[in-house]
């Protein structure tokens, strides 16, 4: 049996378990945390690497938003930085974004040929896909103020795993697929969630056949049957 790997949601969980544990010691006076907890904002720069190296750097916007954020965060807790400084740059954010988003489309449009690749693309209002394909091998969805299915019930995989890329922000995203196939959620939740809705197939096996990947922050990603 290969090794379960690690993915970003439940570094996200331990970095949080780490931090209320060091909040705890505080509280009751058990141990003084509070020079450790300039640093806290290197767990996130860490997190943010990982999510990006894990995905395969098939998300960018989601990774290097946390990157970027808890930077900026960790230079203000060291007094390298002071606050004021770094918020005239929020733009960057909005930049970074809207670069996203371009990339995003511009792979839509090499995969234009390719029956096997989907896109959908949700800005304050919906975007529905529905897969047929014998060889489906991945999509790239993105849904900002608005929410993105893909059907790929009557899709299958010739050379598994097939991989889903997805971007929500303050926007939904749900993922129909069959029942019985072993789906890995590899996202990074950020005021957000994602889960596998889907009942328990009476059939598991290790193969892997989906694998998703993303960000999702103020919002949601549901796998359904």
């Amino acid at each position: 049996m290969s090794p379960r790997r690690i993915t970003a949601q439940t570094l996200l969980g331990a970095i949080i378990v780490l931090v209320g544990l060091g909040l705890l010691a505080r509280s009751t006076g058990l141990f003084d945390v509070g020079s450790l907890f300039r640093f806290v904002p290197s767990l996130f720069i860490l997190l943010g690497v990982y999510a990006l190296v894990s995905s395969g750097f098939r998300n960018l916007v989601g990774p290097l938003l946390v990157v970027l954020v808890a930077t900026a965060w960790q230079l203000v807790a060291l007094d390298v930085l002071a606050a004021r400084d770094v918020l005239q740059f929020w733009p960057v954010l909005v930049i970074l974004l809207g670069v996203s988003l371009v990339l995003s489309q511009r792979r839509a449009r090499a995969r234009s040929q390719d029956s096997d690749a989907v896109s959908a693309f949700a800005f304050f209002g919906g975007a529905d896909r529905r897969v047929t394909s014998a060889e489906f091998r991945n999509a790239d969805l993105t849904a900002v103020f608005g929410g993105v299915e893909l059907d790929l019930r009557d899709a299958a995989i010739a050379d598994p795993p097939a991989h889903v890329s997805t971007t929500s922000i303050f926007g939904g995203t749900e993922l129909r697929v069959p029942r019985e196939w072993n789906v890995r959620i590899d996202v990074l939740p950020l005021f957000g969630a994602s889960e596998d809705s889907r009942p328990r197939s009476e059939a598991e096996h290790e193969t892997v056949d989906l694998v998703v990947t993303g960000f999702v922050a103020f919002g949601g990603l549901e796998i359904l049957d």
